[in-house]
């Protein structure tokens, strides 16, 4: 038993450590139409909060989740109509690779941590 409460309990604290891990400002673009993308991302626990910011427009992130080192959120966008915009990513040391899809199209954004 006290040997599963110590892994359950690292676990616990690895998974924290990975979430406060994305904390801070991320820059990139969006693959294949060089447009710049950043973000401001804030783990809290396994919650992830922030805002996504084009053209110097920043969006609030809903629904965000960190389990382990991938994330998950959406963004809504008023395009003559609110659209909700899913989008997924992998941390992988400074760099975040995530997909999205907006109204039916997939893509990608790679953005790395600004410095």
């Amino acid at each position: 038993m006290k040997y599963f409460l110590f892994v359950a309990g690292f676990l616990l604290l690895a998974g924290v450590a990975v979430a406060a891990d994305i904390d801070g400002k991320w820059t990139g673009e969006i693959v294949g139409q060089s447009m710049e993308i950043a973000f401001t991302f804030k783990a809290e626990g396994t919650t992830l909060t922030g805002v996504h910011i084009v053209n110097g427009q920043e969006t609030p992130i809903k629904n965000g989740k960190i389990e382990g080192n991938n994330i998950s959120f959406t963004v809504t966008l008023d395009m003559g109509g609110e659209t909700e915009i899913p989008h997924k990513g992998t941390l992988s040391g400074d760099q975040i690779k995530m997909t999205y899809e907006m109204m039916g199209q997939p893509g990608e954004i790679l953005v790395k941590r600004a410095k």
